[in-house]
Parts: structure tokens; sequence; C-alpha cells
């Protein structure tokens, strides 16, 4: 399936009501030219008829379906001390919600069947969780305090197949970044001009091709990726390679995909604004989110 295909296909999957060529081309931005080639393609194949999705075409959407979400969540968080002395980063309310709820629930929207959180520091803290999602399950990383993320992206590697892997102390605004399916594996960023945080640079076509720490015209990275069937069981080997490695334990997950292997993968970015997702790396940045700790 091309990826304009998977597009219109995605559109009619969730639309309850049938669109019409001129309505795909308003959503989705493409030409009305490109739409009708799409449209008749899509339906020589048999997965849509009159402005809406076959039973076919459901099934023809099936090996791009998101499977899972895995949640790092092991870390001390030590920016956010004096918070994270007795609380777990991602269980910190913002506005009066925990962060990881903010995911957890955009998550859960999206229809993604499996749930699962790496826990280490204060891990039993994390059971609270259940009581609003009982479907999640749990993951232990005993070593968090002696290696990087990559020690959770471990425990995990062979669940990041068809999945999302989530930083789980992100706040998320806008949870329709969280989708259902998804073409390709990718990895989401903001457009700036200067940052002096984690970026990534991209070729022509979109594909990432070099991270880095500070960076002008670039992508600032958020912490969200989606890893293909394909390109998670590349990462089951290439994680544990890596971490083995001399130094490896002080690598961060991403590093895998995105330097130390990246032959082995091709990984688009993503592109999401400010506004959708914050990243809180220190607790002077939440007193200034969140007046009730600036007292």
């Amino acid at each position: 399936m091309q990826k304009k295909e998977f597009e219109v296909l995605k559109l009619l999957e969730q639309s309850s009501e049938p669109l019409t060529q001129r309505n795909i081309t308003q959503l989705l931005g493409l030409s009305l030219g490109t739409v009708n080639k799409v449209v008749r393609s899509l339906t020589y194949a048999g997965f849509m008829a009159n402005g809406k999705i076959t039973n076919a075409g459901i099934e023809a959407l099936e090996p791009y379906r998101v499977k899972r979400a895995v949640f790092l969540a092991a870390g001390f968080g030590s920016r956010m001390v004096p918070l994270t002395f007795n609380t777990p980063k991602p269980l910190v309310r913002v506005h009066g919600t925990r962060m990881i709820d903010t995911l957890l629930d955009a998550v859960i929207a999206a229809g993604i069947p499996e749930i699962i959180i790496v826990r280490g520091y204060l891990g039993e803290q994390f059971d609270q969780l259940l009581y609003k999602y009982p479907m999640i399950k749990f993951m232990e990383n005993p070593i968090y305090n002696e290696a990087n993320n990559i020690s959770s992206a471990l425990v995990a590697r062979y669940l990041l197949q068809n999945a999302y892997v989530l930083e789980a102390d992100l706040v998320l605004s806008n949870p329709k970044l969280i989708r259902k399916y998804e073409f390709t594996s990718n990895f989401m960023g903001i457009p700036v001009e200067l940052s002096d945080d984690w970026c990534l640079y991209t070729d022509k076509n979109g594909i990432i091709t070099r991270q880095c720490v500070g960076g002008r015209n670039c992508y600032q990275m958020v912490g969200i990726s989606y890893w293909s069937a394909e390109a998670g069981a590349k990462l089951a080997n290439d994680i544990e390679e890596v971490y083995r490695s001399p130094g490896g334990k002080e690598r961060y997950w991403e590093q895998v995909a995105l330097l130390y292997k990246k032959e082995n993968y091709k990984v688009e970015i993503r592109e999401c604004a400010h506004e959708d997702v914050v990243e809180i790396d220190s607790f002077n940045e939440l007193k200034r989110i969140d007046p009730l700790y600036a007292d």
C-alpha cells in the first residue's frame, strides 16, 4: 500500500459519514487530482465504496494497527527534586492531573489494546494507576539506578513491534497525536529555528539523518516514537548489542536506531507543535507552568 492510499483509508475508517473526494482533499491537504487517482485505486481494490471504507479496507489497514504502547517510567527524575523524593516523576500532578494520565488517556482513546509500563524508582507507587487503568501491565527495571533509559528499553525489547514508545513524564495537550494506525516508523519532533536541546535533522524526504544536542533549523525531539513490526524486531537485537558494548549502559535508548545502528533503520520525522506536548525538565519549569507549586 502506498502512503497516500493509507492516509485516505485511515481517514475513511475514522469517519462515521461517507466522504466525497472534495472532503478528502480538504481534510488531507492533497490535490483533487491526487485524491481522484487514489480513490480510483482503492475502489478498484475493493477497499472503499460510495465514500466509505469496506471490510476489505479495514483488513488492509490491519498490518498498520498499533498493537501496544510501551512507557519508559523507571528513572528518578533528579531535576524535579524535591517532588521526586517521594513521587516518581510521571505521577507528579500538573494542573491536578498526573503527567502519565495525559498519555494513557490518549492511548486508550486511540484503541491501542496493550499498555506496558517499565518501572523502577518507587515502582510500587505506579500500582495506583490500576484503579483507573486496570488493563496496564508492569515490567520491572531492576538496574534503573545503574544505567540510562536504554536499560528500560532492554527490559521491553521484545515488545517494540507495532508499538509506540513513550517517555512517561510528558504532558500531552493534543491527544490526537496518538493514533490507531501508523504507516511507518517515526519519531516526533517540533520544528525550531534554534534549540539547545536534543535535535533531529532530516533529508528532503523527511527521513531522520542525524541526532545531536543543539542545532539550527531542525526538529527538537519529543519523547514519542512509533516502531513498525520490522523495525521493532531489529531493535530487540540492536538494543541488547549496544547495551552490552563498552559504555552501553550510559546510552539513551533512541540512540540505538538514530545513531549507533542507524544504518538498520529508516525513521521519518513526525511534526508536532510546542502547544501539543510539553516536557517539564525541572522543578523551576514546573513552577512556571503550574502556579500551585510556586507557593
